[in-house]
């Protein structure tokens, strides 16, 4: 380490330096001496001598380049493990940010979701309001997974999430769409005709979008080329434990009118249903 005043200066760099200069030198000795030759040999043309001028001028270019990267080699591998340590810790520290504009790209290219759409993803739910390159916003709908209304509060979650969670378009491109209503009951009561009475219900208030879901159902199915579920109300039963089991009503509604079509089947039920089975038994 060499210290001029207050600049302190590595002497290998200082080395390399003169090396540089003395290599600069005597190419342009060189250079001179081999045009002064050429000028003054009357044996060759004019043309030959511009040829040779500048081959002479690109070739000693060349060398210089070539001379320079030998010199300045180790210093320039130590640059670049610098550089590479630099890119990769600002990558490292903008990770997140990357992320996010990748997830914007994904986004777009692949027509994930839009303005206005249902979607869900890490445990959120809500009408998309707006999407830029870091953050999607959403007005939130529950509470909870099985709750259709609007809470008011809006959700903003980063692009970066489309890479670590799956996401759930509740309104796949259709007007209309099947969904589920599960109603819990007991073993002891008369699921028969509980189930009946779901069932029409359920058959009774979606009866208007019949045709049209089964329209759009069949739509779907030659888009896709897969196979879709008729539109019509169905029961399933489920024995979730002993003594208690559930029914899992599936019917077809407008997107916008989902809420409105579970509540409308809930209230019929409730209405028709028995009144010795909506009386809880005696303790």
């Amino acid at each position: 380490m060499m210290q001029l005043g207050w600049i302190q200066i590595d002497s290998s760099v200082v080395l390399d330096l003169l090396k540089s200069l003395l290599m600069l030198i005597t190419l342009l000795i060189t250079r001179a001496l081999v045009v002064r030759w050429v000028t003054r040999n009357a044996a060759l043309s004019m043309e030959a001598k511009r040829r040779w001028v500048v081959t002479t001028r690109n070739s000693l270019l060349f060398a210089f380049l070539i001379g320079l990267v030998t010199i300045w080699a180790h210093e320039l591998q130590a640059f670049t493990v610098s550089l590479v340590a630099l890119a990769v810790a600002l990558v490292l520290a903008t990770k997140e940010l990357i992320l996010c504009w990748i997830g914007a790209a994904l986004r777009v290219g692949g027509k994930v979701y839009t303005v206005g759409d249902r979607v869900q993803i890490a445990g959120q739910r809500g009408v998309v309001l707006d999407h830029d390159i870091f953050t999607t916003k959403l007005l939130e709908i529950g509470p909870g997974a099985s709750a259709h209304l609007y809470t008011g509060r809006v959700i903003v979650f980063p692009n970066s999430l489309l890479f670590s969670n799956p996401l759930v378009k509740e309104n796949p491109g259709l007007d209309y769409g099947l969904y589920t209503l599960v109603v819990p009951f007991k073993t002891d009561d008369d699921w028969r005709r509980t189930e009946h009475l779901l069932l029409a219900a359920a058959r009774a208030e979606c009866e208007p979008y019949l045709e049209e879901a089964a329209r759009q159902m069949k739509m779907l199915e030659q888009t896709n080329l897969l196979e879709v579920p008729s539109p019509e109300p169905r029961v399933t039963i489920q024995l979730t434990e002993p003594g208690k089991m559930q029914f899992v009503l599936r019917f077809p509604a407008p997107h916008r009118g989902r809420s409105r079509v579970e509540q409308a089947i809930l209230r019929r039920f409730l209405t028709e249903l028995p009144l010795s089975l909506r009386q809880p038994p005696p303790s």
